[in-house]
């Protein structure tokens, strides 16, 4: 990996301000998905050495906290500024162990620094509150303290935006962080600690720790002086995390899958309505939480609408990431496209029409050339599922009431993508869809100023906003009682 700072691409573990090797010599390869190229080694930390990191950040707590927020703000703007520095090399090393393209990686580097720099201003603003008292002589408020600790486990698919969007809250807090990345996608997570340490953040606030995931999971969930845990991931593991959290009543927030409507109205523009979804479908190889899922077409336009978004989808360029004009990367893994396939092959067999999807122009083994199937129903496991791949449904439906119910259909509910310009269908969807975000005529919906989150078994909590920096704080009340003096005879 040809980097312009080698040293950001670290092979530890960093623990306390140090770089630290596993104890017990296990280690796991990191592989880049569009070639098979080892990239290199991490170590995978020891039960002893996880509980290290929780050590150091409860010893460097006490010393964090106590900073004015203007003071905490300094530092994180510092890795602000060293992450757009060397946003280059963050962003070949996102491309390299993730597989996306690289204008893609350059924007979320992009994306990801702009979590550090709101966070560092909201900091300032964590503001309590006044409460006209009741009681007699007596004043009563509000205070914003940190929650403590803050385990951050984070996916493979944004390996850099995913940890800043969570930690620079944090940190803005007043809370030390222990990051666990993904194993796919360790590199980014690494560089941001090397970084984190340029700008000056003292040792024990951010950590990065490496491991098994479920060995790292159960210890941070079962550590009493971890106080909060955000996870970005599948439902199923964030249930399985829920449970593990519970014996010490953490805070938890947690954004979890993703089965996002893409509701096309009969007053569309079928061309303008099919590039559009193009973009929201086949964003990071369709592996995006919020990639249309279930694309919905009036049945008046439905024919032209496919016929588009087979034109436009042939389009694109499927290739290695590092080479210039390709817009699919691979997907992370074999088993990624497995699961690909085996979606695509239940939808057939259960009715579904394979408009485009000729998986011989693989230009290698973890790759998945964009599909477009039609007649998907609810019983198929295109629609039920999050397919996590460059996989596209669409299904016709006939009027607003049949697409709300259609488009309501899961368990999930992070987002929902509408299209039309009629103001009271706009407004009259935006009601009715059982989601956490709703984008309505934009493929593109987040940014630092987003409460990004979603409703149901999508997660809990918000990331981002001015509600982001809540999932790290505690509200404290007081009552500030007068002293009367009582006078006798």
């Amino acid at each position: 990996m040809k980097l312009n700072d080698p040293r950001l691409l670290r092979q530890h573990a960093y623990v306390n301000g140090k770089w630290t090797q596993g104890d017990g010599g296990r280690e796991e390869a990191v592989v880049d998905p569009a070639t098979g190229e080892t990239l290199g080694h991490i170590p995978w930390l020891e039960a002893e050495q996880i509980r290290g990191a929780v050590d150091a950040a409860e010893a460097a707590f006490v010393h964090w906290r106590a900073l004015r927020a203007d003071e905490r703000c300094e530092r994180l703007l510092a890795w602000y500024d060293l992450i757009q520095a060397n946003r280059e090399d963050l962003a070949t090393i996102i491309t390299m162990e993730q597989g996306k393209p690289l204008p893609d990686a350059r924007g979320e580097v992009e994306y990801g620094a702009s979590f550090v720099r709101w966070f560092a201003e909201e900091g300032k603003r964590t503001y309590g509150e006044t409460i006209p008292s009741h009681i007699p002589n007596a004043a009563l408020g509000t205070l914003k303290e940190p929650v403590g600790i803050a385990a951050l486990i984070t996916p493979w698919n944004f390996p850099l935006a995913m940890i800043t969007r969570k930690a620079a809250a944090a940190l803005a807090a007043g809370c030390p962080v222990i990051v666990k990345p993904a194993g796919e996608t360790p590199f980014s997570a690494l560089a941001l600690a090397e970084l984190a340490e340029r700008a000056g953040i003292p040792a024990g606030i951010f950590n990065v720790v490496l491991g098994e995931p479920a060995e790292v999971s159960q210890l941070l969930c079962a550590e009493p002086r971890v106080k909060a845990l955000s996870f970005t991931g599948s439902t199923r593991v964030g249930r399985l995390l829920l449970e593990q959290s519970a014996p010490t009543v953490k805070r938890v927030s947690m954004e979890l899958g993703g089965n996002a409507p893409f509701i096309v109205g009969p007053d569309m523009d079928p061309r303008e309505a099919a590039f559009a979804a193009v973009a929201a479908k086949f964003q990071t190889a369709g592996q995006d939480c919020l990639a249309a899922n279930r694309i919905l077409v009036h049945e008046s336009i439905h024919d032209d609408f496919v016929a588009h978004f087979a034109s436009r989808m042939a389009a694109l360029t499927l290739g290695n990431g590092l080479e210039p004009e390709v817009d699919l990367g691979p997907l992370i893994h074999r088993q990624a496209v497995d699961k690909a396939s085996a979606i695509v092959d239940d939808a057939l067999s259960k009715g579904a029409t394979l408009v485009a999807g000729d998986q011989s122009r693989a230009p290698g083994p973890n790759f998945f050339v964009p599909t477009l199937l039609t007649g998907v129903t609810p019983k198929m496991k295109v629609w039920r599922e999050e397919n996590f791949a460059p996989v596209a449904g669409v299904t016709a439906y006939g009027d607003d009431d049949e697409v709300i119910e259609l488009a309501n259909d899961t368990e999930y509910g992070l987002a929902a993508y509408v299209y039309t310009h009629d103001i009271r269908r706009i407004w009259k969807l935006l009601r009715a869809l059982e989601y956490g975000m709703v984008s309505v005529n934009s493929a593109k919906m987040t940014g630092p100023p987003v409460p990004f989150g979603g409703v149901k078994q999508s997660g809990l909590g918000r990331e981002g906003g001015t509600t982001g920096i809540d999932e790290y704080l505690e509200t404290k009340y007081y009552c500030l009682g007068a002293l009367v003096s009582v006078s006798g005879s």
